[in-house]
């Protein structure tokens, strides 16, 4: 009897650890798939978009090799899924076969008493057994016997039972799992097909440019051509906040000069520096549509981003990442209104706005809106173009911004 508590226990202590890791991985590859099904939601309404537009353009490849990436996350993530349920179908199936096999001993034991029983029923028999002792000691010791012969009879059949109903839950539990798993194949095949059909999309779209890289390393030449000048209105009205700094503190400028920080200054750098990889996005919705740095959206072109671009909806506000003060409000061609926001020794740019909401000097609290974003007719697309600088060197705003759940 205590051998049987001990495997019982066995089983419990073994199998349920296993069980909540389990449940803690899958809930981590449904939140991501989740994730990655909403950004896919996100860059189908974007390409819906963009195709009302009668002539193909470089954008549309863009978006499409952003949904491709996103798709085969998708899939991947759903193997994962896949082999998880996998691992605990086994495991279900194993610990079903040592039930089973732990449960046909019982009932072979059970089967025993009960046939030793049958042999010794009646009351004489018990009785003879009893006065057949040879001391009034022995004969105590032999009616203890037969009671705790009784109850144990009564105990292994309780535990039949309880085997019987626990190896029935793990069945039902393991084809839930199974059920789950079909479940899963189905969306994985369906997600394959559709990747073959942005695919086939995708060398449709690269075929039709390509009769086009003349004009689009033309339209690239004049892109780069207004991300410079931007770039140089930044660095401009950070110079500026240097030669502010240093006047007030009467230490010589110079082009690598660091900005002078007020202690109020260098805690709010502090706080900034703090919340990398949590800072609220600048939109309430939207993907990011062109990475920071270089990147190849097609063979043969290459484009390089001072920030991220990020594609939201028509009409969208913008707002600040962090707390701060405005610092720069400049009109840019190509980039719309440009406002500039001082976090410390740290900064935030919000371009391509077409009304902006906030003046130089203001104090901004986290995501105060600053202004609405302008609308491409063309492309079908409002894109927010994001930088972070510390001091005089750009950062990338994906590093900083909170992971969309």
């Amino acid at each position: 009897m205590c051998s049987i508590k001990k495997i019982i226990c066995i089983l419990c202590c073994t199998c349920l650890p296993l069980l909540l890791f389990a449940q803690k991985d899958k809930k981590e590859l449904e939140s991501k798939k989740k994730k990655l099904q909403q950004e896919m939601a996100d860059l189908n309404k974007m390409l819906d978009e963009t195709t009302n537009n009668k002539e193909i353009s470089l954008n549309q490849l863009i978006t499409l090799n952003k949904k491709i990436n996103v798709r085969e996350e998708i899939i991947s993530t759903i193997n994962n899924e896949i082999e998880l349920l996998g691992s605990q179908i086994n495991a279900g199936n194993d610990s079903i076969g040592s039930m089973q096999s732990r449960l046909d001993e019982l009932k072979k034991e059970y089967a025993r008493m009960v046939y030793d029983a049958y042999k010794n029923e009646s009351s004489y028999n018990k009785l003879m057994f009893i006065f057949a002792a040879e001391d009034f000691g022995q004969a105590m010791l032999r009616m203890k016997y037969l009671q705790e012969y009784e109850e144990y009879r009564h105990k292994q059949a309780v535990i039949i039972d309880s085997t019987k109903k626990n190896l029935n839950q793990k069945v039902q539990f393991l084809q839930k799992k199974k059920d789950e798993k079909k479940e899963l194949l189905d969306s994985q095949q369906d997600e394959k097909e559709k990747l073959a059909g942005e695919k086939s999309d995708q060398q449709k779209v690269f075929t039709d440019l390509q009769g086009k890289e003349k004009k689009l390393r033309g339209e690239i030449t004049e892109k780069q051509k207004a991300a410079k000048k931007l770039d140089e209105a930044i660095h401009k009205l950070i110079e500026e906040e240097i030669k502010k700094s240093t006047a007030k503190t009467n230490t010589k400028n110079s082009k690598n000069a660091e900005i002078s920080l007020t202690p109020e200054a260098k805690a709010l750098s502090k706080n900034f520096e703090g919340n990398k990889a949590n800072l609220p996005w600048p939109v309430a919705e939207g993907v990011i549509f062109k990475p920071f740095g270089t990147y190849s959206p097609m063979p043969g072109i290459s484009m390089s981003n001072n920030g991220v671009d990020i594609a939201t909806t028509k009409g969208a506000v913008v707002r600040t990442v962090f707390e701060g003060e405005v610092t720069g409000i400049v009109d840019m061609p190509s980039y719309g209104k440009v406002v500039m926001v001082r976090h410390g020794e740290y900064y935030s740019v919000y371009a391509n706005l077409k009304d902006v909401f906030v003046k130089t000097g203001d104090k901004v609290t986290t995501k105060q809106n600053v202004g609405t974003l302008l609308f491409d007719e063309d492309e079908g697309k409002a894109l927010l173009h994001l930088e972070i600088w510390k001091g005089q060197n750009k950062l990338n705003p994906e590093e900083w911004l909170l992971s969309r759940e």
